[in-house]
């Protein structure tokens, strides 16, 4: 498992379970999409705009200097899921034998999130609601982790027809 995570050699061949790719590349669009438009790199739509509306933080409750720390942190988080995303992107169009490696990146990203929102939780603003974004991230977590088993798995190449 380690080789498959750390392979002596980078190229192209991909060694894992297609279904693998199937589940990680949708979430890798939509983190891309989500990392260039939480970062403000979106003209159309703004970092505060996007935490009040999609993870329903209530940034107009804060002062000015609260709320801009507080989408300062957003935005920086979000070119660092575009650097990642990107590099995911990059692995795989040319090193896809890497892939396993930055499933792992992403899945660690992902659920590491998780579970630091366990340690520290953010508090609900009482009306009960659950944001959306709640929701897209346990998908995303469950997704990776099962992207990430089937990118570790040996799958035997068909023999050539001919």
């Amino acid at each position: 498992m380690l080789s498959r995570l750390f392979p002596r050699t980078i190229d192209n061949e991909y060694q894992g379970h297609v279904l693998a790719l199937w589940l990680f590349v949708p979430i890798l669009l939509l983190k891309t999409v989500m990392g260039f438009n939480v970062a403000g790199l979106n003209p159309w739509v703004t970092s505060r705009y996007i935490l009040q509306t999609a993870d329903g933080v209530p940034v107009e409750s804060f002062s000015a200097y609260g709320a801009s720390v507080v989408v300062f942190m957003f935005a920086s988080w979000g070119l660092g899921l575009l650097i990642l995303a990107l590099l995911s992107i990059v692995a795989l169009i040319r090193y896809r034998r890497m892939l396993p490696l930055m499933i792992l990146a992403v899945t660690l990203e992902q659920v590491g999130r998780k579970g630091i929102a366990l340690i520290n939780p953010i508090l609900s603003t009482g009306d009960g609601q659950v944001s959306a974004g709640f929701w897209i991230n346990w998908g995303f977590s469950a997704a990776l982790v099962l992207s990430l088993a089937l990118s570790l798995l040996k799958v035997e190449k068909a023999p050539a027809h001919g």
